[in-house]
């Protein structure tokens, strides 16, 4: 019993050392966070060419390869359609805001019986106005000073130079580096701390893969769609609503709402309405039986509320590096509750029975209860045979 507390704090101590160690080289660790996580996405790839007969350099170099032109290749598709996009819909503001005044908050005054004074838009546009401005001042002044700080740009250049290369080596030696971390495991719980690290790279890949793909899939179907309709910033309300799509619904709903809402304002008929409801119902029957079925399947285990949670609470508790370390300690912590909810069913602590003397209460308690609630049987009166008279004889 001794040997057993001891090796329970000594695992304790160990692991509040890890979390003192992250604590505290946050800053430092996010480049490496972030090659981290481009390794473990190429690892089934360049393990999957290893297979074919290909050396682990030679797979590790065509995986970077891909990886890197569709990142560049992404970027200078992505940047000057966003870049358009925005200027479109900053273009568009005055449309919408007039539509907003002389539409939609006089529809909502008259449903709501409110009062015509209820919305003053002039007070809500001078807020907007005022906040948008304090905003772009504020990233003039952020950027102003990360352009005048020679460190601000050496640090950005050096995580820049710095990621792609820890994320090849990272990519390389990822067997290898996974076989010393299990030698480390102490004996006495390796079994169950390897079978635990496989159930959480099942939910990490399942999510982080799969989620991904449904992602990128949802955002050019809305987009193209929506562009097809006829919907000026549709590209732009797409990509939104794909990178939303990671919680079930959150992406479908702003995304339809503000497909709508262009529709109105662009061309004020029902026509081009139908035509987005129809866009977004096929996007749902595309998600629900093709996307997520086939990328994601049954895996998943993450709830979009611990999914929510865990980035938030990551990126208070550690900044960048907690949002980026977010969705793989949570998938962990999945693992990790699941495992100590079947422990706990197969304990004594679960299983064991009352007591004899109060399981004997309990029964009797039960039976006064039946026996007084149990409403009262009325007698009825059970009828006598009577027996036919005599006849005479002649």
């Amino acid at each position: 019993m001794a040997n057993d507390t001891s090796r329970r704090w000594q695992m304790l101590a160990l692991v509040g050392v890890i979390i003192l160690v992250i604590w505290g080289l946050a800053p430092v660790l996010m480049p490496f966070a972030l090659a981290a996580m481009l390794a473990y996405l190429g690892d089934p790839l360049a393990d999957r060419l290893q297979r074919l007969g290909m050396g682990r350099s030679w797979a590790v170099s065509i995986v970077f390869t891909v990886i890197t032109v569709i990142f560049v290749g992404v970027l200078l598709l992505l940047v000057p359609l966003v870049q358009r996009q925005v200027a479109n819909l900053i273009d568009n503001l005055p449309h919408y805001v007039e539509w907003a005044k002389t539409v939609a908050l006089p529809w909502v005054q008259q449903r709501l019986h409110l009062e015509p004074d209820t919305f003053d838009t002039d007070k809500v546009l001078a807020t907007i106005r005022e906040h948008i401005g304090s905003i772009g001042s504020i990233a003039a002044r952020a950027i102003a000073r990360v352009t005048q700080s020679g460190m601000g740009i050496i640090t950005w250049m050096t995580n820049a130079v710095l990621i792609p290369v820890v994320a090849f080596y990272l990519l390389r030696d990822w067997d290898t580096m996974i076989a010393h971390i299990q030698r480390l495991i102490p004996r006495s719980v390796e079994p169950t701390v390897v079978r635990l690290s496989r159930e959480s790279d099942q939910v990490l890949g399942a999510f982080v893969r799969g989620q991904l793909l449904v992602m990128l899939a949802l955002g050019v179907f809305y987009g193209l769609g929506l562009t097809l309709v006829g919907i000026s910033i549709g590209p732009l309300i797409g990509m939104i609503a794909g990178l939303l799509s990671f919680v079930p619904y959150l992406g479908f709903m702003i995304g339809f709402v503000a497909a709508l809402v262009a529709a109105l304002v662009q061309y004020g008929d029902w026509t081009h309405v139908l035509l987005v409801c129809g866009v977004f119902t096929v996007g749902q029957l595309l998600e629900g039986y093709v996307l997520v079925p086939r990328l994601v399947g049954g895996k998943i285990g993450l709830h979009p509320v611990a999914v929510i949670f865990a980035v938030l609470a990551g990126g208070h508790l550690f900044g960048f590096l907690g949002v980026l370390l977010a969705l793989p300690a949570a998938s962990v912590v999945v693992v990790v509750l699941r495992y100590v909810f079947a422990r706990y069913r197969e304990s004594n602590l679960y299983k064991a029975s009352a007591p004899p003397a109060e399981r004997e209460k309990l029964d009797v308690d039960v039976n006064v209860d039946v026996t007084v609630t149990r409403p009262p049987v009325p007698a009825v009166p059970v009828p006598v045979p009577v027996p036919p008279l005599a006849k005479d004889g002649p």
